[in-house]
C-alpha cells in the first residue's frame, strides 16, 4: 500500500495544519489523515481503502468522479452529523478531499422550513374560520337571525384579531432577529418602565410591583424592553390562578446586574416542557393558549431580547406552585441610582 513520500513532507505538513478534517489518496488507499480527520474518522482509516474508510456512497460517487476537477457533494452522513465533501485532483496524480461540517446550516434550514409551517398553520386555522362563518353570513336565512349574525359576527372579529396579534409577534420577532447582533445603545431606567406597564395591563390589586431600588439602569432599547414586561406580566395574567396575585419583583444586586421576576400563583408546568417553552410556537396546552389569544411566539420574543441585551432568561415552575419567568440585565456603571 503506498506511503507518502519525503517530497511531500510540505504539503503533509500544510495538511495537519488544517482545522477541517483531510484525506490525501494515492489511488484508492488514504495515505495520510490530518489530525482533524482521525479524530473524526478514527486512526485506524490511514492506510485503508478508501472504500471501506468512509463506506458512505455519496462520497465515494464524488471521490470516484474526480476526474482531475473539484467535484462536492453535501448531506453525508459522518459521525453522527451532516458533512460536505470536497474532492479535487492534484498534479501527481493523488486526490485531496475535505470534509465541512454542515450540521449548523441544515439544523437552520430544518429550523426556518418549520418555522414557515408552523406560521402558515397557525395563519391558516383563523382564516378559514373567517371565510366560514363569513360565507355563512352570505346566507339570506343566516342573515335574517340578529343573534346569529352578532354570534357570527362576534367570531369572525374575534379570529381576526388572532391574526392581527400573530403577524404583529411574526413582525417583531423579524425585527428583533434583524438587529441581534448590534448592541442597544440607549439607556433604560427599569423600575418605572415596570410600573408603567403595570398601569397598562389595567390588572389593579391584583398585580404588584416590588423593587429594592427607585432606580435601576441598563443599556438598552426601552421598546423591546417593554416588551419583554409585558409579554411576560400579561403571560403570568393569562395563564396564572383566575383572580390570583401577579408579583412582579426587581433586585438590583451589588454584583452589578438587575434581577426580575415575574410570578403567579396558576397551577404550573409540567417540568417536561421547561426546557422548550422559548420554543417557536410550542405550547405546553395549545386549547388554552389559543383560547387566551396566545400566538406562541411571545416567550421567543423575549428570549431573543433579553440575549441581545446581554442578559440570561429562565423559566421555573412547579405544578400547583405557580411559574416564575425571570430575567437577569447587566446593570450600567451607574445603573443603581438610589437605594429605596
Amino acid at each position: 500500500m503506498p506511503t507518502p513520500s519525503i517530497h511531500h513532507a510540505p504539503r503533509i505538513e500544510l495538511l495537519n495544519r488544517l482545522g477541517v478534517p483531510a484525506l490525501l489518496l494515492t489511488g484508492e488507499w488514504v495515505s495520510h489523515a490530518n489530525p482533524a480527520a482521525t479524530h473524526l474518522l478514527g486512526t485506524h482509516i490511514v492506510d485503508q481503502d478508501i472504500r471501506i474508510a468512509l463506506r458512505n456512497p455519496k462520497a465515494l460517487a464524488a471521490i470516484a468522479d474526480a476526474n482531475g476537477m473539484m467535484v462536492q457533494t453535501k448531506g453525508l452522513s459522518v459521525a453522527g452529523s451532516v458533512w460536505g465533501l470536497t474532492c479535487s485532483k492534484l498534479e501527481d496524480g493523488a486526490r485531496l478531499v475535505t470534509l465541512e461540517d454542515l450540521s449548523v446550516q441544515v439544523s437552520v434550514a430544518r429550523a426556518h422550513a418549520d418555522f414557515v409551517a408552523n406560521a402558515s398553520h397557525e395563519l391558516r386555522t383563523p382564516l378559514a374560520a373567517i371565510l366560514g362563518y363569513a360565507e355563512t353570513l352570505q346566507d339570506p336565512k343566516a342573515g335574517e337571525d340578529a343573534a346569529v349574525r352578532e354570534r357570527f359576527l362576534s367570531i369572525i372579529q374575534r379570529e381576526a384579531r388572532r391574526m392581527l396579534a400573530l403577524v404583529e409577534d411574526l413582525m417583531s420577532l423579524s425585527r428583533i432577529e434583524a438587529v441581534k447582533h448590534q448592541e442597544p445603545e440607549g439607556q433604560v431606567d427599569v423600575v418605572p418602565l415596570a410600573r408603567r406597564i403595570a398601569g397598562e395591563a389595567g390588572a389593579g390589586a391584583r398585580l404588584t410591583i416590588e423593587s429594592n431600588a427607585a432606580s435601576a439602569i441598563v443599556t438598552g432599547d426601552e421598546g423591546q424592553l417593554a416588551q419583554v414586561l409585558r409579554n411576560l406580566v400579561d403571560n403570568a395574567l393569562k395563564y396564572g390562578a383566575e383572580d390570583g396575585a401577579v408579583t412582579v419583583t426587581l433586585e438590583a444586586t451589588p454584583t452589578g446586574w438587575l434581577a426580575v421576576n415575574v410570578k403567579d400563583e396558576g397551577e404550573g408546568i409540567e417540568p417536561d416542557h421547561l426546557p422548550r417553552l422559548t420554543e417557536r410556537f410550542y405550547r405546553p396546552d395549545a386549547s388554552r393558549s389559543r383560547e387566551a389569544g396566545g400566538t406562541g411566539l411571545g416567550l421567543s420574543i423575549v428570549k431573543h431580547i433579553v440575549e441581545r441585551h446581554r442578559g440570561r432568561f429562565d423559566i421555573t415552575s412547579r405544578a400547583g406552585q405557580g411559574t416564575t419567568a425571570f430575567f437577569m440585565l447587566p446593570l450600567d456603571d451607574e445603573g443603581i441610582v438610589t437605594k429605596l
